[in-house]
């Protein structure tokens, strides 16, 4: 990933944020991305820009392309980012079940796991909210699990974008002590993830290989 060039993609990310997932696709599918850390609190990137100037929406990640125009939504990026390399297989072609597949997961985990752990990470969220929250991402977990103890991976016998997502949203766990020891199978799978060399690089390059465990 480069710091700084005039020919490459830019990547708005936050450390261990939702936008490790298209950091990891990049790096699986060989595309070299700027890397531009935003700070969330204070909206502006590392290089002092307004952030809502680039993304009104105010949230990471946020894919800048060649020609200046930007791409919003991790499930959206991913997509773009792996129909770039379409012989990394981390999508499906167009058209195939297989590629619906993939979006189905990309759907489930962005509206089920990916918002179930939003009023866990604020300090206001009641704790009858907070344990409504834990139990059903626990049973999404549950069903998660239940495909994860026969398939290898989410989409197919490889990896592929969704794999990306659904381990960046479940390393969240920790962070909001949400207890996952019982699916065996997941915890396998992020083992497997973990493991990766691309997904090493991505979370060396953002700080995180100590909180993974790596």
């Amino acid at each position: 990933m480069s710091n700084h060039s005039e020919n490459t993609m830019k990547l708005y990310y936050f450390p261990g944020a939702c936008s490790l997932s298209p950091h990891i696709v990049a790096r699986e599918a060989g595309i070299d991305l700027q890397l531009v850390k935003v700070d969330l609190r204070a909206k502006r990137t590392e290089h002092g820009e307004d952030f809502h100037g680039i993304n009104p929406k105010g949230a990471v990640p946020v894919l800048e392309l060649d020609n200046g125009e930007r791409l919003t939504e991790g499930p959206a990026i991913v997509q773009y980012l792996a129909d770039l390399k379409p012989a990394s297989g981390l999508a499906p072609a167009n058209g195939t079940m297989a590629r619906y597949r993939l979006q189905e997961w990309l759907g489930c985990i962005n509206s089920e796991l990916h918002k179930g752990y939003s009023p866990l990470f604020n300090p206001s969220t009641p704790e009858t909210v907070r344990q409504e929250r834990k139990d059903a991402l626990c049973r999404h977990y549950a069903l998660v699990e239940q495909h994860l103890a026969t398939h290898p991976w989410l989409v197919g016998e490889h990896f592929t974008a969704a794999d990306a997502y659904l381990f960046t949203v479940t390393n969240w766990a920790g962070h909001v002590d949400l207890d996952l020891s019982a699916f065996t199978a997941l915890a396998a799978f992020q083992q497997r993830v973990a493991a990766r060399p691309a997904v090493l690089a991505a979370l060396e390059a953002e700080g995180l290989l100590a909180e993974a465990g790596a």
